[in-house]
């Protein structure tokens, strides 16, 4: 007799085309449903300290999007040995966060109860958005979504007992787990209150950091209200969550206008495409970013001419230059520039987590997304790790002045002309070796873009447009020790 955790025969399948999940995942109402779940998760201690101690969510939340959304396509997509592997990508992954919280408790991602609730507030945030939408979901179509979600949870390896085996049991956990177990977490607090009102421009629309800030500055708190109103009230009583007059009714209204969305023709909202888009590089030669860029084009040359109609400069001045995005402010040779520069290098790519300062988290958060990119397996993900741990035991040596076990921008700043050693130099050649798929001992195009997700612009490379080891562990050390900003390189790590 079949499991909960397996397909019938004769029923609609539990992954890939056909199945409950697959249908909901390019659903605008997804997008808010996620949002939700996620402060569900961040509320769970455990989970919210390991995402403050490890995630780059604040940091980098395109990323950890983009990411987010690839996983969960691969997790519920119909091939069995691609769920099989990403499983073990994601269980590697959680296995090396662990540690101790502000207050010394304990936390390990790998915690199957906290796994639990990862799964259970996806379920029940998709439920929930449909009720929003003033569409609930039908009795069947609940037991079928059930199904895929203890599919999925089982797929990571999870045994049984942790999330109950039928739908009417759920309810009861859920509503338990929120009035014992979550708490007022420093993790929720930021995903509520600080994420979206700083949430930095997508990598494809850096060119139009202006427009982006005024469109946030009206966005980030109102995401913020909708997503408290859609929080269980009694989470939101012990939490002391203000209730914005009017914010339900506009929540509501949100998930059913999100809804109505999914009218539009097949193909305009794919999530995957939208998210892909919007991580791409401006330098990039996909042909939808030259669009953008010609689109970009027309908006400056619309703002000169509106200049020249309107040429008395607004109240308090004209403004002064702006720094190129993804690049240092222009601060001169001085040593006064050089430390500015340092420390702007120093937020931007070396504090991963968004901290202020930089340890052991922010660069395995690095390993991690280099080995995203490149889709690494075992050994070569280790290797890659261990590589990036030797670099760090080797500037806690070098720069970690006042032994608190971390690194601050000032004594990184004071030391960066001296930071090329010789693990740097092992994590540049490391990453060569997993870069270079095929091991002819060259990066060529496809995989210079695997790493980089951009063309290939390397003139003064060798020969037959490739990109060699000595010239790639040139440029990485003189990027890494905050000697050189590129184009090419910002993406690397610096994105958001």
């Amino acid at each position: 007799m079949p499991t909960r955790t397996e397909a019938r025969a004769d029923g609609p399948p539990l992954f890939g085309p056909g199945s409950q999940f697959d249908a909901l995942f390019d659903d605008p109402r997804w997008a808010l449903a996620m949002v939700r779940a996620t402060v569900l998760e961040a509320a769970h201690p455990q989970i919210g300290a390991a995402l403050t101690d490890n995630s780059t969510f604040v940091a980098h939340p395109w990323r950890r999007l983009r990411n987010t959304f690839l996983s969960m396509r691969r997790m519920f997509g119909a091939d069995e040995e691609v769920r099989r592997r990403e499983a073990a990508r994601l269980n590697r992954l959680h296995a090396r966060m662990a540690g101790s919280d502000a207050l010394g408790r304990p936390y390990d991602a790998m915690d199957p109860g906290a796994r639990a609730w990862v799964t259970a507030t996806l379920f029940e945030s998709a439920v929930t958005m449909f009720r929003m939408s003033g569409q609930p979901m039908a009795q069947e179509t609940m037991e079928r979504l059930y199904a895929e979600f203890l599919a999925f949870h089982a797929s990571m390896g999870d045994g049984p007992g942790h999330l109950p085996e039928e739908l009417h049991d759920f309810w009861p956990y859920f509503d338990r787990t929120v009035e014992e177990v979550l708490a007022d977490t420093e993790a929720a607090r930021v995903i509520l209150y600080r994420l979206f009102d700083h949430l930095p421009v997508p990598a494809l629309l850096s060119g139009m950091p202006t427009l982006w800030a005024a469109g946030r500055s009206l966005a980030g708190p109102v995401i913020g209200t909708l997503t408290v109103a859609s929080l269980p009230e009694s989470y939101r009583r012990r939490a002391g969550l203000p209730e914005t007059p009017g914010a339900r009714t506009l929540m509501q209204g949100a998930y059913v206008a999100a809804g109505l969305a999914r009218f539009l023709p097949d193909g305009w909202l794919r999530a995957e495409a939208v998210i892909e888009l919007l991580s791409l590089s401006p330098e990039s030669d996909d042909p939808r970013v030259r669009a953008v860029t010609g689109l970009h084009e027309r908006v400056k040359r619309a703002g000169a001419l509106l200049r020249l109609v309107a040429p008395f400069a607004p109240a308090g001045g004209e403004p002064g230059p702006v720094p190129a995005a993804g690049g240092p402010a222009r601060t001169g040779g001085t040593e006064e520039g050089v430390r500015r520069s340092a420390e702007e290098f120093f937020r931007e790519v070396l504090d991963q987590t968004g901290d202020g300062y930089l340890d052991w988290p922010d660069l395995a958060a690095m390993a991690r997304e280099l080995a995203t990119r490149l889709d690494l397996d075992e050994p070569e993900e280790t290797r890659l790790y261990q590589a990036f741990a030797d670099w760090w035991r080797e500037l806690q040596t070098a720069l970690d002045t006042d032994g608190d076990g971390r690194i601050s921008a000032g004594e990184y700043a004071v030391a960066v002309p001296s930071l090329a050693g010789p693990a740097l130099v092992r994590v540049a050649e490391v990453l060569f070796d997993v870069t270079d798929a095929n091991g002819d001992g060259t990066i060529d195009a496809d995989e210079y873009r695997a790493l980089f997700r951009t063309a290939f612009h390397r003139d003064d490379s060798a020969a037959g447009g490739t990109y060699t080891r000595a010239a790639f562990v040139r440029d990485f050390l003189s990027f890494m020790s905050a000697r050189r900003r590129t184009t090419t390189y910002d993406p690397l790590l610096a994105d958001g």
